[in-house]
Order: C-alpha cells, then structure tokens, then sequence
C-alpha cells in the first residue's frame, strides 16, 4: 500500500510539473506574440520503433516563432521532463532511445518486400509526420544547481557515445532548470546544449537548420 501510494504521488507530481512546463511555454509565446496555443502541446504521443517497443516522450510541442500572423518557422519539440526521480545516468540513457526513433527504419511486411525492390528506399518512421526531427529538450526540476550541474554533465558525456555521432549532429538536444524557464520564459538563453559546453542559448535557435 505504502508503495502504491508513493508511486500514485509521483506519477501525479510528474503530471502537475509537465502541465506546468506547457503554460510556460504558452503563456510565454502569448507574451512575446507567437504562436502556441493549448492544443500545441500534446503529452505522451506514441512513436514505435520496432520490437514492440516505442519512445514516449512527456509531451510534443508545436511552436509557430514570429509574430502571430506574420512569416515565421514552425518548431517541434520533443519535451522529456525530469524530476530528479531517476539516477543522472538513467536520464541520460533516453537519449540511445531518441537516437534509436531517429534511425528507426520499419520493415517492410513479407507480402511487400518484392514489389518494393523497384521502389525507394524504405525512409526512418519519423519522417511520416515531421519535415524535421523534432529538438529534444530535457527539463530538469526537484533538485539544485548542483544536482542540475550533474544531471547536465551526465547528458553531455553520453552525447560523446560514437553510437550517437550522428544524432547529435542533426538533432538539436538542450536541457534547463525548470526554475529559469518561469523567471525568465522559455525562449530565454537558459538552454545549455549537449554539444556546446561553453554556452547557453534559446531553444529557438535556428542552429544552421
């Protein structure tokens, strides 16, 4: 009972911190005249990469940059969202599962595979619903600097895995402290990259896309 309790308490903690990081980001894009609006920020979308498996992050966010109306690029990102309930290592194993989506090539059905030998190569999954992969942004929270410093350092030394090279060339992979995102707004340079170690930026920075 005791563990069921405490399982229901984190599981609701965990809902209340991802609601609150959304109305960060809608109320700072309403502050700033851009566009994302409730229905841009979708929790737990399903994205399956083989074996039965699947990669669930916290919540999808569509976010229109620019101001509302006008010209301005559309972002996608994927928000994973951290408690501090897991080790900085289990943390930063969600990235092998990212890369994984971001590879993740279907297989054909058996009665297809002929008549897809004259045709293109099969394409990663992803590529069904998004122009870009979408950026991946780890929001860290229940701990202090200190832990932060950490849970950031652990990102950063699995972002060094070979297996992951081509992942973190192409994907933009920020984290920050909850904390900053409701003092200062989410577009903020509150965001440390995985693959910067001397810098902090917005994570709506166009990074050569």
């Amino acid at each position: 009972m005791v563990s069921d309790r405490t399982t229901v308490r984190l599981r609701v903690g965990h809902a209340l911190t991802v609601t609150e990081t959304g109305l960060a980001f809608l109320q700072d894009a309403r502050r700033r005249g851009e566009l994302c609006r409730p229905l841009d920020w979708i929790p737990e979308v399903y994205h399956a990469v083989g074996g039965g498996e699947a990669v669930i992050p916290d919540a999808l966010l569509y976010y229109r940059s620019g101001r509302e109306g006008g010209e301005g690029a559309m972002l996608r990102a994927f928000v994973e969202v951290d408690r501090a309930t897991m080790g900085p290592e289990r943390l930063a194993a969600k990235l092998n599962s990212y890369a994984r989506l971001h590879h993740h090539v279907p297989a054909a059905a058996p009665g297809r595979r002929q008549r897809q030998a004259f045709q293109e190569p099969a394409q990663e999954e992803w590529r069904r619903n998004y122009p870009l992969f979408p950026r991946l942004l780890f929001v860290l929270d229940s701990t202090g600097p200190a832990g932060i410093a950490t849970r950031i350092r652990a990102l950063r030394a699995a972002a060094e895995d070979l297996a992951l090279t081509g992942f973190i060339r192409d994907v933009p992979v920020l984290a920050a402290p909850l904390v900053d995102l409701l003092q200062g707004g989410p577009a903020e340079p509150v965001w440390h990259p995985v693959r910067d170690h001397g810098s902090t930026v917005s994570w709506t920075h166009s990074w050569g896309l």
